[in-house]
């Protein structure tokens, strides 16, 4: 096998590892870059590698449309078309099929028009495998049903039991030796689907797992409750990869969960909008305010973007669309991931997980709730232990609902944008992470048509809140 997974340490569920594959040694927890079309965008893939990129991802069905996998496969595979030549991982392209507005999904695989008038493709378990055999990741994902949120019950389980049957047929076709094929849990929101995927998906001996189905506007307590109903069947010595996750907040609390992987677009797509990280939380640097904003990005940052320029200067590239402006950004955006990934390491290892995720939650969502206006509920990471994260849907709920009777009983003391947004809540329940999160910025960029990888959309779940009044 072309995968070795070993535990270094470990503090509660959360896991301190590496992952050995034939182009080098993985330390995880570890972030992934989205490539979506072949590249990060905004950075030279030296960059990339110089601020600490271990694996990056590429996406199959974007490779697949332009340039076309025989075109990948001619360059020798994606590593050298990509001249990265660090372990990558590609993504199955089913995600990106069922965003599609118009598809037909049977059992045979999903057909699909990626623009109007284009010919119908077929997209099938075995399409996908032949076209990651190409393209020549190191780990490649499995064929399967990608179920929205929400959706019923009968829905959800349908979804999950064709992911099954479509796993077996890409374990039939794929026939590289050098690849790792992982198969992906589904389920959406329902505890025992979950459990019935994990169970079934681990029976087939793979070289990993992943949790799927999440960052798709369910908000940070139900995609970690999802993690709470798979994680606990998952075996301890493969890796375990929560796919399209996402923001700082969701990968503190996934990893206090036990998992090891994660990709997003949210740090380069917020980046090209001017939206930066840092430890006391996200600042766009296109507001009027950076405008003689002296600092840099993060004064305790080192990346090359906050050891000479300033916030103002930055704020005058991103104003006169200078394409230094978002390379900055998007460089320091992926820096900051990697940096929040080696200070979570260093704190399993030091057997200080709860401690580093209570200060995390004190300097970095207080702080970014403050500056959003938000209203902010302490104790996301109260504790990690299994079923957590069902007390927190409860908490949200009961919160959700104090909202919407306050709203109801004085409706004469909201303004226009408060009975907007109380009216809609439900529908902002619903929203994926495109709509709802232009604050995940991302991670339904993973979506058909563009640069996508999900984003972590944010329902009013999860610790965001009602905006308060201005």
């Amino acid at each position: 096998m072309p995968l070795h997974y070993e535990l270094k340490a470990s503090d509660g569920r959360a896991r301190r590892g590496t992952i050995t594959m034939s182009r080098g040694t993985i330390e995880t927890p570890v972030f992934m870059p989205v490539g979506t079309a072949g590249t990060i965008k905004g950075l030279l893939p030296s960059t990339v590698k110089d601020i600490g990129t271990q694996i990056s991802l590429a996406n199959t069905y974007h490779m697949h449309l332009t340039p076309g996998e025989a075109i990948v496969a001619k360059h020798g595979g994606l590593h050298e078309f990509m001249q990265m030549p660090w372990p990558l991982l590609t993504d199955s392209g089913g995600f990106q099929v069922f965003s599609l507005p118009k598809k037909e999904i049977a059992e045979q695989g999903v057909t699909f028009e990626f623009k109007k008038g284009a010919k119908p493709i077929l997209a099938t378990p075995e399409w996908s495998m032949q076209v990651q055999m190409e393209l020549g990741a190191d780990i490649i994902m499995a064929f399967d049903e990608c179920a929205p949120y929400p959706c019923t019950e009968d829905h959800a389980e349908r979804a999950m039991q064709r992911t099954l049957r479509w796993l077996d047929r890409c374990i039939e076709a794929h026939t590289r030796e050098d690849q790792c094929l992982f198969g992906i849990v589904q389920g959406s929101v329902f505890s025992h689907l979950r459990q019935q995927s994990a169970l079934e998906t681990i029976r087939r001996d793979l070289p990993g797992y992943a949790i799927g189905g999440v960052s798709v506007g369910e908000g940070h307590t139900l995609m970690m409750k999802a993690v709470d109903d798979a994680e606990p069947w998952m075996p301890a010595d493969k890796p375990r990869y929560l796919m399209g996750v996402g923001l700082p907040e969701d990968i503190v609390g996934a990893v206090g969960r036990g998992v090891d992987m994660f990709d997003c677009v949210i740090p380069t797509r917020y980046g090209r909008s001017g939206t930066c990280f840092t430890r006391r939380g996200r600042i766009r640097l296109t507001d009027r305010g950076m405008r003689n904003d002296m600092y840099p990005i993060d004064p305790e940052c080192g990346c090359y973007a906050c050891t000479g320029f300033t916030r103002s200067y930055i704020h005058h590239l991103l104003k006169t669309g200078e394409l230094l402006g978002t390379i900055l950004c998007t460089l320091h955006n992926v820096a900051h991931y990697h940096d929040l990934m080696a200070r979570i390491r260093a704190a399993i290892e030091a057997g200080e997980y709860n401690a580093f995720a209570e200060a995390f939650e004190q300097e970095y969502i207080a702080g970014d709730r403050a500056r959003r206006r938000e209203e902010f509920e302490e104790g996301l990471y109260e504790t990690f232990a299994v079923g957590f994260a069902e007390e927190l849907v409860r908490r949200d709920d009961l919160r959700i609902k104090r909202e919407q009777d306050l709203a109801r009983r004085n409706p004469d003391t909201r303004d226009s944008a408060d009975i907007a947004e109380t009216e809609t809540a439900p529908r902002r329940d619903r929203r994926t992470a495109k709509s709802e999160n232009e604050s995940r910025g991302g991670s339904s960029d993973r979506g058909a048509s563009k640069d996508t990888s999900r984003d972590g959309g944010r329902s009013r779940r999860g610790g965001r809140g009602k905006r308060k009044r201005r």
